[in-house]
C-alpha cells in the first residue's frame, strides 16, 4: 500500500476481506506447492493446489484451527462465514462455502493488518491439522470409497 495513506482494515466488509484473502490464500498455497514439490509439470502443481484451495478443504482446515484462534480472529472468521455472498460454489455445500469464506476473510484481515507471520503460521498449522484429521480422506478431503468384491467403487454390478 501507498505510504501515508490511512487504511483501517476494521472498516472493511467481510466479503472485501474474503476477496483479498482468497488471493492471499491461493498465493501461499501455490508457493508451498512449488517449494515442497519441486520443479514439476504445471498440471501436477495445479492438481496439488486445487486439492487444498477448495471450499471443503478450507472448511476442514478452519474447523481444526478454531481452538487456536484469538477472540478477534474468531470474530473476523464469523463475520466472513455469516456474510451473504451473491454467488455460491457449484460443487460444494453451502456450509463448506461459508466456512471457506470465513477463512478467506480471516486471511484477508491478517494480511491487510500487517500480520503476515500469523497468517503463514495459521495456514501451515491448518494444513497440518487438516492433514491429520483427513488421514482417511483422499484429495480435497473427500472420503475414499471402499471397493466391492468386483473391484468397483460405484456399487454397481458389472
Amino acid at each position: 500500500m501507498e505510504e501515508g495513506v490511512r487504511f483501517d482494515v476494521r472498516n472493511c466488509s467481510p466479503l472485501t476481506l474474503a476477496f483479498v484473502g482468497d488471493g492471499i490464500f491461493d498465493l501461499v498455497i501455490r508457493t508451498r506447492v512449488v517449494v515442497n514439490g519441486g520443479n514439476r509439470s504445471v498440471n501436477k502443481l495445479h492438481r496439488d493446489k486445487a486439492a487444498i484451495v477448495n471450499a471443503h478443504a478450507q472448511a476442514v482446515m478452519i474447523h481444526e484451527l478454531m481452538p487456536f484462534l484469538t477472540k478477534e480472529e474468531t470474530a473476523i472468521y464469523r463475520r466472513g462465514r455469516n456474510a451473504h455472498p451473491a454467488t455460491t460454489a457449484k460443487n460444494q455445500s453451502i456450509a463448506d462455502y461459508r466456512a471457506a469464506t470465513g477463512l478467506e476473510a480471516l486471511c484477508g484481515y491478517l494480511y491487510l493488518s500487517g500480520q503476515e507471520d500469523r497468517l503463514i503460521t495459521l495456514i501451515e498449522q491448518g494444513l497440518d491439522l487438516a492433514g491429520r484429521a483427513g488421514a482417511e480422506s483422499g484429495p480435497a478431503g473427500k472420503t475414499r470409497r471402499k471397493k466391492g468384491a468386483d473391484g468397483r467403487s460405484d456399487g454397481k454390478q458389472g
